[in-house]
């Protein structure tokens, strides 16, 4: 079964660092843990309508959070660092938040 482009992609992350990435071309998302590398091209290609070099993922860790003596641990994600193909149009990330 194939699933929605909209249900790899989670949300794009902003931050100082992916907004410096962005002048080369290079974007990232937070996507679904189950997601490949594959699937993740073909994702963000159906949803912004750019053409995809290469994808790189990441495996992130919850972290520990703690509220008094009680801690727990926010859920593992996985992020995608998504560089585009020289020519391609820039994402407009702010358009659809």
């Amino acid at each position: 079964m194939m699933r929605e482009a909209r249900d790899i992609i989670r949300r794009p992350l902003v931050t100082e660092k992916s907004t410096s990435l962005m002048g080369e071309l290079k974007y990232v998302f937070q996507v679904d843990n189950r997601a490949n590398k594959v699937e993740i091209k073909k994702a963000v290609e159906e949803l912004f309508d750019v053409k995809v070099k290469d994808v790189n993922t990441i495996r992130m860790t919850g972290k520990v959070k703690r509220m008094g003596l009680h801690s727990g641990r926010r859920p593992n994600w996985k992020k995608a660092v998504v560089t585009l193909a020289e020519g391609s149009k820039p994402i407009e990330i702010f358009e659809g938040l």
